[in-house]
Order: structure tokens, then sequence, then C-alpha cells
């Protein structure tokens, strides 16, 4: 069984519904059924992923960043990832803030289920090493072909060679603002955050598949002083971003 802390938290829930489930967070759960279930009260546990793609949207502006109810123990593969390649990252009970005083080093990973490095991090990740400081490779062990991001980041400057399930990366200093097409969610987030480092105005066509993942994630960025706007279209919705100073 997979051992992500969602399984967990589902767990949980069904548990306090009366349900009788041992071993998650394990690789084996075993569940033994009840005749019926009841009602609950359950708080979801945060998104973990979105809180790793708002602090490596501080990582790259070289910015600083406050994130609240955030569970930390559940980014410990990210957080390790970000000190590395140089961010000063302190974590309280439910919360963390991070600062990236200059530009970031380049960080190799390899993608694992949890507790390793989460693939919904990939191309977040990807993005903070096309703007780093040297190269490293990104290796991708979860899913096949989740490397499509790579052309759009590409018509954006980015210095990237795919080898199989591996890219290797070179930093460039600054990557040029363009029109790029979402593919997926993840690769939304990515080309979002490579708006906010690019020269000039970046367009993002096909935006919808973001809010499969977060929420009014352009609220968030113009919070903390992001130039980004999404534009309505009856054909094509998209997302204009400025670079960040």
């Amino acid at each position: 069984a997979a051992r992500e802390p969602e399984v967990v938290d589902l767990a949980n829930c069904l548990a306090a519904m009366g349900a009788r489930i041992e071993g998650a967070g394990s690789d084996v759960i075993e569940i033994e059924g009840v005749a019926n279930l009841t009602g609950a009260e359950h708080r979801v546990i945060p998104d973990r992923i979105e809180a790793g793609t708002f602090m490596v949207a501080g990582a790259v502006t070289q910015g600083e960043m406050k994130l609240h109810d955030v569970n930390p123990i559940h980014l410990d593969a990210v957080i390790a990832r970000l000190r590395e390649a140089g961010a000063q990252i302190s974590v309280s009970e439910n919360g963390l803030s991070l600062k990236m005083p200059e530009r970031p080093h380049a960080v190799s990973i390899s993608t694992a289920p949890y507790p390793g490095f989460p693939t919904d991090m990939q191309a977040q990740f990807m993005l903070l090493n096309c703007v780093s400081e040297g190269t490293a490779s990104i290796t991708e062990r979860i899913f096949e072909n989740r490397f499509m991001h790579i052309h759009e980041l590409r018509r954006m400057g980015a210095d990237i060679h795919l080898h199989g399930n591996t890219a290797l990366v070179h930093g460039v200093k600054r990557l040029g603002g363009a029109q790029v097409m979402a593919t997926d969610l993840r690769a939304s987030a990515c080309l979002v955050l490579a708006g906010l480092v690019a020269g000039e105005e970046t367009v993002i066509d096909r935006i919808y598949h973001i809010d499969r993942g977060y929420d009014c994630i352009e609220e968030k960025l113009l919070q903390c002083g992001a130039d980004i706007q999404r534009v309505s279209d009856s054909r094509v919705p998209r997302v204009h971003v400025v670079q960040q100073n």
C-alpha cells in the first residue's frame, strides 16, 4: 500500500466514522468490514504539495515566504533539498518560513514513493534548477512521460537535456518571457513559477489544470507581491505573469 500522509488521513477519517483499519502509513493495510459507518467530524491535513510549491516560489525569486497551517514533517524531503540549494528554513510546530539570500545551487533529485522525494514536486524543482548555479539531474521513477514541461521551459531559454527518464539541467542566469502551454497540473505550477523569474511577460495557456491542485494560486501569489493576472477567455483560459524584481 502507498504510505503517503493522505492515505493515513483518509484512514483516520474512516476510523472516526467507525471503520476498522490497521496499518495505514505502512506498506500493508488491513481492513475489517463493518455493517455501517456513522457521521464524524474530521479536518483534512494541509496540502504538502501546495506548500512545497510556494516554498519553491520563494526560493527561485530569492525572496522570503512564511507558510501557516503546514505540517513540516510531511515536507522533510522537500525541505532537505531546498536547504541543499541554499535556502534558510525555520520550522515551527504548524508552519515554516523560508529565505533565499542568493541564487540557488542546483540540486539533483530522484522521485520515489513517500517518504522519498514526491513526483508532484518534480516539475517545480526542475524550474528551480533551471535558474540555479550549476548542473543537476532529475530522475523520474514514478510516472512515465512526466517531462512534458521541458519543451515549454526550453521555449523560455532553459538548458535541459533529456536522457530517458533523467533530465540534465544546466542553470542559466535568466529565463525569457514567452507564451507557453500548461500540459498538466504540476507543469502548470512550474510554468507560473517560471514566469515569476522570466524577463518581460509570460503568458500561460490552458491553466484550467492548475485549479485541480491549487486554490486561487494567482491570488495568493498576488499577496506575496507577484505581478500576475488570470485572464478570462472563451477559448483558452490563461495567466499573465510579469517577472519579479
